[in-house]
């Protein structure tokens, strides 16, 4: 029984190892079309190239921008309840 045991498993298992040679195409183009959408989605692809100023904001308004944004996250405005199933509008 060993003796038929050992043909059958090497032959299983010489069947997955040569599994990459199956697949050259698939292989070689793996991972284009993640590329192809993020060349699509990006506007300027040279803009690093640009040396430039942004213009905008001038630093004082960006930096209270910033610090108020950041404010949201430690107290977040209060939740309102829109839908009113039930109950009366103008009071009780």
């Amino acid at each position: 029984m060993k003796i038929l045991l050992f043909p059958i498993c090497f032959s299983f298992l010489s069947g997955c190892a040569n599994y990459s040679a199956q697949t050259p195409n698939y292989d070689a183009r793996f991972g284009d079309a993640v590329r192809q959408a993020r060349l699509q989605m990006t506007i300027n692809p040279e803009a690093s190239n640009n040396s430039d100023q942004a213009i905008g904001m001038d630093g004082k308004s960006a930096k209270e921008t910033m610090i108020r944004y950041q404010d949201t996250f430690k107290t977040p405005p209060p939740t309102v309840n829109i839908i009113n199933i039930g109950g009366a509008i103008g009071g009780k």
